[in-house]
């Protein structure tokens, strides 16, 4: 029996997403790699940053682990171009709060697959009691940054700040396993848009991260909808 090989592997990849996915992940990618021609055309590190985040998007939205894993690197990469622009309350965040967070996400999914199936998470509810403590610690956190990102000489410390608290989220619903962590993530979208619009301002390159991040909306958008489909079918 002949053993599969590359191609095999690919057209099995293929068929894992449905119609609707696969054009949504060429949609994000040629946006993504449009941007970059029209705006910027020299960081490559930002392009690969983009690429592998929609990448893993996709793949949370199946409620793949591989996606939390793309996530660990994405936010390495996206801490590097956020201190490049003094952007350091973005730098902290993924470096020091969302990258630690995602190995610790990537080991709670691992740990729960759905039926044994290691290519599906099991989606949960989220406690009210979890609700309010994950919201108390947003608060602590929030607080916290707030001074440090202050004392950094943070741009823009506001919604630098808020970047923050809407980080911590949906990095703690990711870990819990519930589908808010995709509307948390939506929320973070915005904020980031508006922090690279106004970086943008007086760097026109950075134009080509905003459009990463709106790319990054309509996905985080769906995967909130494949998510509740998903825990509907695992409660059948």
């Amino acid at each position: 029996m002949d053993k599969p090989g590359p191609s095999s592997f690919l057209r099995d990849f293929y068929r894992y997403f449905t119609p609707g996915e696969r054009v949504l992940w060429c949609c994000s990618a040629g946006a993504v790699l449009t941007a970059f021609m029209l705006f910027d055309r020299r960081d490559y590190m930002t392009l690969a940053a983009s690429l592998i985040g929609v990448t893993s998007l996709i793949l949370d939205a199946k409620a793949n682990p591989i996606g939390q894993a793309l996530m660990v690197v994405f936010s390495l990469l996206y801490g590097i171009i956020s201190f490049r622009c003094a952007y350091y309350g973005e730098m902290l965040t993924y470096l020091g709060m969302t990258a630690p967070m995602s190995v610790f996400a990537l080991a709670s999914w691992l740990r729960h697959p759905f039926e044994g199936d290691r290519s599906q998470v099991q989606v949960r509810r989220l406690r009210p009691r979890e609700g309010v403590l994950m919201l108390l610690l947003s608060g602590g956190v929030t607080v916290v940054f707030f001074f440090i990102l202050r004392a950094f000489g943070t741009a823009n410390l506001l919604p630098s700040t808020l970047s923050v608290t809407t980080s911590f989220i949906a990095v703690a619903l990711t870990y819990l396993r519930s589908p808010l962590f995709a509307l948390a993530y939506a929320a973070n979208d915005v904020v980031l848009v508006v922090l690279w619009v106004m970086a943008s301002l007086f760097e026109p390159s950075y134009l080509s991260v905003t459009v990463c991040f709106l790319v990054f909306l309509v996905n985080d958008s769906y995967t909130y909808i494949s998510w509740r489909r998903l825990q509907r079918l695992q409660q059948k």
